[in-house]
């Protein structure tokens, strides 16, 4: 379902909406959506997790948790989501990548499917550790906040991470 579809369908449920529901939508689902394609590369599983992320936020009893950004909260959602989506993919079609390669050099495109069948397979924490720091620009001490961890943890983590990126896609 498309963004614009997903707005209408909102307009015309026959449940009212909790307070404050359609101004967070308005104000962070072209964030959600931004975040969502970074990961995906793909514009219809980008609007298929900008629904999830609202449908999770919807069916929360209390909404977004008090306290917490909710920039924040939406783009880690929207990573999680994504990265969902990548393990789905990534089950239901193996690619034949050696097979994509074109003449000894890769194309761009190439290379970020590789990166996200890869993603697919890591831990879903790493996979979302990458994501937020990687793509989404997150810094050590945000991401130590927001995962209850030590900045050196964030950082040994990543390394780690790399690391299981590089022997993942070399493989």
């Amino acid at each position: 379902m498309g963004t614009l579809n997903l707005a209408m369908a909102m307009e015309a449920m026959p449940v009212s909406l909790p307070k404050g529901f359609q101004q967070i939508y308005e104000e962070h689902s072209g964030l959600v959506l931004k975040a969502a394609l970074r990961v995906t590369g793909n514009m219809a599983d980008a609007e298929d997790v900008l629904q999830t992320v609202f449908m999770r936020v919807l069916n929360q009893p209390d909404g977004l948790q008090a306290g917490v950004s909710q920039e924040a909260y939406l783009r880690r959602a929207a990573t999680n989501a994504a990265i969902d989506v990548l393990r789905r993919r990534n089950t239901a079609r193996e690619v034949d990548l050696e097979a994509r390669q074109h003449s000894g050099k890769e194309s761009t495109a190439y290379q970020k499917e590789r990166v996200r069948q890869a993603l697919a397979k890591l831990p879903k924490d790493d996979a979302e550790l990458f994501v937020l720091r990687n793509i989404d620009g997150f810094s050590y001490d945000e991401l130590a906040a927001m995962f209850g961890i030590e900045r050196g943890t964030v950082a040994s983590r990543l390394h780690r991470i790399r690391e299981a990126l590089r022997a993942l896609i070399g493989e």
